[in-house]
C-alpha cells in the first residue's frame, strides 16, 4: 500500500504537524529570500486574498450545491487548492506573530464555551 505523505517517488515524509509545516513554509520562503515580504500587514493582506479566492468559488452555488462542491474533481481541486493557500498564509502569521495557532483555537472555544453555554 501506498504511503499517502510520501512524495511520489520519494521516501515517506513524517506525520505532518503545525511546527513542522511552518518550517517547511519558512524554509521556502528563506529559499527564495521572501523573508523580507512577510510581514504581518501583508500576509494578512495575502490570507484576505486567499480566503476571497476560497469564497468566489461558493458565491453563487446554492445551499445545495455547496454541499456538494466537492463532489466534481476539478472544483474538489480549486477548493483543496485554496483552503491550502489560506491555511499556508495564517500559519505564516502565525510564526512571524509568535502565535500557537492550536493553543489560540483552544483557549477561544473554551471563552465560546463560556460565552454560549449549551442549553
Amino acid at each position: 500500500m501506498n504511503d499517502p505523505q510520501a512524495p511520489r517517488g520519494g521516501p515517506p515524509r513524517e506525520p505532518l504537524d503545525v511546527p513542522g509545516l511552518q518550517r517547511r513554509l519558512a524554509d521556502f520562503a528563506a529559499a527564495r529570500n521572501w523573508q523580507p515580504y512577510h510581514t504581518p500587514k501583508n500576509l494578512v493582506a495575502a490570507l484576505s486574498v486567499e480566503a476571497s479566492e476560497l469564497v468566489e468559488i461558493f458565491q453563487w452555488l446554492t445551499p445545495e450545491e455547496s454541499a456538494r462542491v466537492m463532489d466534481e474533481p476539478d472544483t474538489a481541486h480549486r477548493v483543496t487548492d485554496e483552503v491550502a493557500d489560506v491555511l499556508a498564509y495564517l500559519l505564516q502569521l502565525c510564526e512571524v506573530l509568535d502565535i500557537d495557532p492550536l493553543a489560540a483555537l483552544d483557549a477561544k472555544i473554551d471563552r465560546n464555551e463560556r460565552r454560549f453555554p449549551a442549553p
